[in-house]
């Protein structure tokens, strides 16, 4: 039996690295950002090296219309989505009172809204086919005072608890993935020029968080915190007062995913 996946934000980084992984594993794919040409350059290479059905859809989940265009690909009978990995964000690095307010809410569409919006779309489908998937790449700044990024991380997670609970027994899966620091573009796309150096330990694999990821939602896991360092480092959070935890971030993302 062939498997779709559709991936927002799978242009760069993490989405990137999905759509690789479900490739190399024979899944068919939708590939959703707003940059056609990236788009259409990685799947030119997925179809050539795993000879899988790759689509391309171009979108800025910000703007309704084309939003919609991407749920109405998600509840579509033809050519059914099994697999839903709601991957694409960004973060606003100017602090909380001095940021733009148009942009934090484009932060809290793309980061909680959109996610609800499509996983709306998808599970009346996959519920009527007995089967489905949905990973929602949330973050570990979920768990901590991190301002408005680590607030719409948390309704990420809080949705996809939600909905494990809710739809596991009639065989769907719904997983919040929870990364650290990555080294992708996306601190690149905050402006963040001047993020301070850090050892290489502080840094995640790409390919080790998508596969964890992809691992845990096969598994029904709700909720999987990646790599390691983070499983081991997030408990300690409880020893230490709000106050300094949010000072250990400067900005309004401290730096995680």
């Amino acid at each position: 039996m062939s498997y779709r996946a559709l991936i927002t934000g799978a242009s760069a980084g993490l989405g990137t690295e999905f759509a690789r992984q479900l490739a190399a594993l024979g899944v068919d794919l939708v590939l959703v950002a707003r940059d056609a040409a990236r788009l259409e350059r990685l799947a030119h290479v997925l179809r050539s090296r795993y000879g899988v059905d790759v689509e391309v859809l171009a979108a800025d989940l910000t703007a309704s219309a084309a939003l919609e265009a991407v749920a109405g690909r998600l509840s579509a009978e033809e050519r059914p989505i099994d697999i839903l990995i709601n991957n694409a964000g960004f973060g606003v690095y100017a602090g909380f009172e001095a940021s733009d307010i148009t942009e934090e809410r484009r932060l809290h569409e793309l980061l909680s809204w959109v996610p609800l919006r499509l996983a709306h779309a998808a599970v009346p489908g996959m519920l009527e086919r007995g089967s489905g998937w949905i990973l929602n790449v949330a973050s570990a700044a979920a768990f901590l005072p991190s301002g408005s990024y680590g607030s719409a991380k948390a309704a990420a997670v809080s949705l996809s608890r939600s909905l494990s609970a809710r739809y596991r027994a009639s065989g769907l899966r719904v997983t919040a993935l929870c990364p650290g620091l990555l080294a992708t573009e996306f601190h690149e796309r905050m402006g963040e020029d001047h993020l301070p150096a850090l050892p290489s330990i502080a840094w995640a694999d790409t390919g080790r968080v998508a596969r964890e990821g992809l691992r845990a939602l096969y598994r029904g896991k709700p909720v999987l915190v990646s790599d390691w360092r983070y499983r081991l480092a997030l408990p300690l959070r409880a020893l230490l007062p709000d106050r300094l935890l949010e000072r250990l971030g400067t900005t309004n993302d401290p730096g995680l995913r």
